[in-house]
């Protein structure tokens, strides 16, 4: 049972990146993106409804074959799998302060629905053409990039050499 749980662990872990995968391709994309119907488009299709349920089903899967693998595997007496925990937690919460903020405001100044904190805002009007630019031009995916991609690394090398 213990190695099914692994099993559905790292698949949970491959579909959230899959999915993922599409944020990191639109952020990067918007960085050198200046025309707003475009933008516009890539971010109608990050937040398009299939494509969120499974990535949070994903990555709740992960977390709940993770915790139940780490009780079956009687690791939770080790270093690395707190670790790992601690960082996938700190991963969520920096991509999710540093991008949730920037891409709410594009969202905002192309005149989509955006988010004030965890509250929907409608729609409204565009904002000029210079502020979308300067906003879009502004976009942290590098920094989320980072973040995302060097987090999993770290958090691969505690699963794979579980060195403490």
């Amino acid at each position: 049972m213990y190695q099914w749980l692994v099993y559905i662990h790292v698949l949970a872990t491959f579909a959230f990146l899959l999915t993922h995968g599409v944020s990191s391709v639109v952020a990067l994309r918007l960085r050198h993106q200046r025309d707003p119907v475009l933008a516009r488009a890539w971010l109608e299709l990050n937040a398009s409804g299939g494509i969120m349920g499974v990535l949070y089903g994903s990555l709740l899967a992960l977390l709940v074959s993770g915790i139940i693998s780490g009780f079956m595997g009687d690791w939770w007496g080790r270093g690395w799998i707190w670790l790992s925990l601690v960082l996938l937690i700190g991963i969520i919460v920096a991509m999710f302060l540093l991008g949730s903020r920037h891409y709410s405001q594009v969202r905002k100044a192309l005149g989509m629905a955006w988010f004030d904190g965890r509250k929907a805002q409608p729609p409204g009007e565009a904002a000029p053409a210079e502020e979308i630019e300067a906003l879009l031009a502004q976009a942290p995916a590098m920094p989320l990039a980072i973040i995302g991609f060097g987090g999993i690394a770290v958090i691969l090398w505690l699963m794979m050499f579980k060195p403490f």
